[in-house]
C-alpha cells in the first residue's frame, strides 16, 4: 500500500525544511512518500504524480515550494485531494515570495496555506496527520499524546541567571 501521505518539492534544496514534515510523521507513526516534483522544471511528472496522486492510495498532499512556488497550487489544480502548502525560505525575498504565491489561490482551487520554513512544515504535518486520524483513532490518540508532550515541555519559568 502506498503512504498515506506524499509529500513533494520543487527542488532537493527544499529537503532543509520538508523533512521537518517527514520527521514529524514519523513521530506520529504515520508513513510518508517524499519526491521532488518540479512545477517548473519536470510538470510531466507533476501531471502524472497530481492526476493519479488518488488512485495510487494517497490521502493528503504537503507541498512545499520556494520562490514562485507554484507547486502547491499547481498540484491542487489536478487533484481532489486535500493539498497543503508550504512556503519554503528563499534567499532573495526570505519566503514571504513563496507565502504570497501559495496564498493567493483563485477561488474554487482550494490549498491549505501554513507559515514560513520549519515551523510551516511541521504543522502541515500535524494538520495532515488530523485528517487521517477522522477516521483513525489510534492515530488521533498518539497526535493527542504528541500535544500533551509539547505542553508539557513548557517550562513554568525561565532558566538562567536573573
Amino acid at each position: 500500500m502506498t503512504a498515506p501521505i506524499a509529500i513533494i518539492m520543487g527542488s532537493q534544496s527544499d529537503w532543509v525544511t520538508m523533512r521537518h514534515a517527514a520527521e514529524t510523521l514519523a513521530a506520529l507513526g504515520i508513513d510518508c512518500e517524499k519526491r521532488i516534483v518540479s512545477a517548473h522544471r519536470t510538470p510531466d511528472r507533476l501531471f502524472a504524480f497530481a492526476k493519479g496522486a488518488k488512485a495510487a492510495g494517497f490521502k493528503v498532499i504537503i507541498a512545499g515550494a520556494g520562490g514562485a512556488a507554484h507547486l502547491p497550487g499547481m498540484t491542487a489544480s489536478l487533484t481532489e485531494l486535500p493539498v497543503f502548502g508550504v512556503p519554503v525560505e528563499s534567499k532573495a525575498l526570505s519566503g514571504v515570495d513563496s507565502l504570497l504565491s501559495i496564498v493567493q489561490m483563485p477561488a474554487g482551487v482550494p490549498v491549505g496555506t501554513l507559515a514560513i520554513g520549519k515551523a510551516g512544515a511541521i504543522n502541515a504535518a500535524l494538520l495532515a496527520a488530523s485528517v487521517l486520524a477522522l477516521n483513525d483513532q489510534a492515530l488521533s490518540e498518539r497526535i493527542m499524546a504528541w500535544r500533551k508532550q509539547q505542553t508539557e515541555a513548557v517550562k513554568e519559568r525561565p532558566e538562567g541567571p536573573a
